[in-house]
């Protein structure tokens, strides 16, 4: 069981970056790859970046690729969502999940542990 909680959400004028923190309890945290996904409002949720259980290896959607940059700490049981040159359409509510399987996942059900999420709000 892993149990994910993200903080690190906030208001940002756009061009303005932001990081996101989502901290994992267990012991076995390194042996889970990660995953960022979000939310926009009236949208379906939408895969944004994940991680090896290593953290060698990262994939990210094409919307953020470049901007954003996925990490992970393992002696803290952290994975990061670093997001720079934030635009309006960032704006979403976003939640970091979990997965046992190997491998770089995008898809929502390939993800067993999931966030509560952290509102991310980008002014023009």
């Amino acid at each position: 069981q892993v149990q994910l909680v993200e903080s690190g959400g906030g208001l940002v004028q756009a061009g303005g970056s932001l990081r996101l923190s989502c901290a994992a309890s267990g012991r076995t945290f390194s042996s889970y790859a990660m995953g960022w996904f979000r939310q926009a409002p009236g949208k379906a949720t939408e895969f944004v970046a994940s991680i090896s259980w290593s953290g060698g290896s990262t994939y990210y959607a094409d919307s953020v690729k470049g901007r954003f940059t996925i990490s992970r700490d393992n002696a803290k049981n952290t994975v990061y969502l670093q997001m720079n040159s934030l635009k309006p359409e960032d704006t979403a509510v976003y939640y970091c999940a979990a997965t046992p399987r190997g491998g770089l996942r995008e898809r929502i059900d390939e993800y067993d542990y999931w966030g509560q999420g952290t509102q991310v709000t980008v002014s023009s």
